[in-house]
């Protein structure tokens, strides 16, 4: 019998190699309660930052090194919401929503892409810290979800065949449960393959696309179901799936008295006295955990 626990702030990675084609699975609790505690967010922002950090990890945790970063931006234009921001690093996700509460006042309980964003963008970035390589992806804010832009973003930018879905559950008791797959066909195990017209070239996806197509948004967010459960209850007819050790996922801040004077000590000293009060401190306040810093001056 699977736990509660078991199945909260995980990520299970997974393969089809006979059907050329890898995946994420994750699941959100405790440590999206404890980011979304940070502000008082409308229920609809919590669901749409919810979505976001699942997409974070379900992103993130494909990245070959733990110390990569993976960081998703929504710029906006004319909508309700004036920045969206989630990242993963190491397993450590942290994310926040600004937004005009005017605006979200007028808006309905279960608002539109359109009329959260207006006419907005998502930059996805990847940062491999080890090689120094950065690659971000734009693309527009389109389609009833952010897993669709995400969905549009690999089917534009990286020409891979995948399939996104992510859903969002507000349970009894205010907490919250987040979860999603994603699922995309690769080349016949040769990555510097050309991936254009994949999808053409090897129909067996369309068998793995309808299979993870019918998925459910209360399993995906059952905490009494288990991934693994999950998977097999959508291949098990497969020759075989092959899993990967689950990863740990939490709440995480590199919002460090040390890290903040570090990045103050890059300013010229006379940029550095301007930024301090009377008594040789720095204020600085973190949107991510909503906490405040005084820092001394460096030496």
């Amino acid at each position: 019998m699977t736990t509660e626990t078991a199945t909260l702030d995980t990520a299970l990675g997974f393969t089809i190699a006979s059907r050329h084609a890898r995946g994420r699975l994750v699941r959100l609790g405790p440590a999206l309660d404890t980011i979304l505690a940070a502000h008082a967010y409308p229920p609809a922002l919590a669901k749409m930052l919810a979505e976001a950090l699942v997409l974070a990890a379900l992103l993130g945790s494909t990245l070959k090194n733990e110390v990569g970063q993976l960081t998703l931006q929504a710029q906006t234009q004319g909508g309700a919401v004036d920045l969206l921001v989630a990242d993963y690093k190491g397993g450590e996700m942290r994310g926040y929503l600004r937004f005009d509460a005017d605006k979200v006042a007028e808006m309905p309980a279960e608002p539109s892409l359109f009329a959260l964003f207006g006419k907005g963008y998502l930059a996805i970035t990847f940062d491999q810290e080890t090689t120094g390589e950065r690659y971000q992806g734009i693309v527009p804010l389109e389609g009833g979800s952010l897993a669709d832009a995400a969905q549009h973003y690999f089917a534009q930018s990286e020409q891979i065949p995948s399939l996104v879905r992510v859903a969002v559950k507000t349970r009894e008791d205010g907490t919250h449960v987040a979860g999603g797959i994603l699922i995309q066909h690769l080349p016949e195990g040769e990555e510097g393959r050309e991936r254009l017209h994949t999808k053409l070239d090897h129909p067996e996806w369309q068998h793995v696309e309808a299979l993870a197509t019918t998925v459910q948004a209360d399993e995906l967010t059952d905490i009494g179901l288990g991934l693994d459960q999950l998977l097999w209850r959508l291949f098990h007819e497969e020759e075989e799936v092959r899993i990967l050790p689950v990863a740990s996922l939490s709440r995480g801040c590199r919002c460090s008295p040390d890290h903040i004077q570090s990045v103050i000590a890059r300013f010229p000293p006379e940029e550095r006295a301007q930024m301090a009060d009377e008594n040789g401190l720095v204020h600085v306040d973190c949107e991510f955990c909503a906490k405040s810093f005084p820092v001394a001056l460096p030496a």
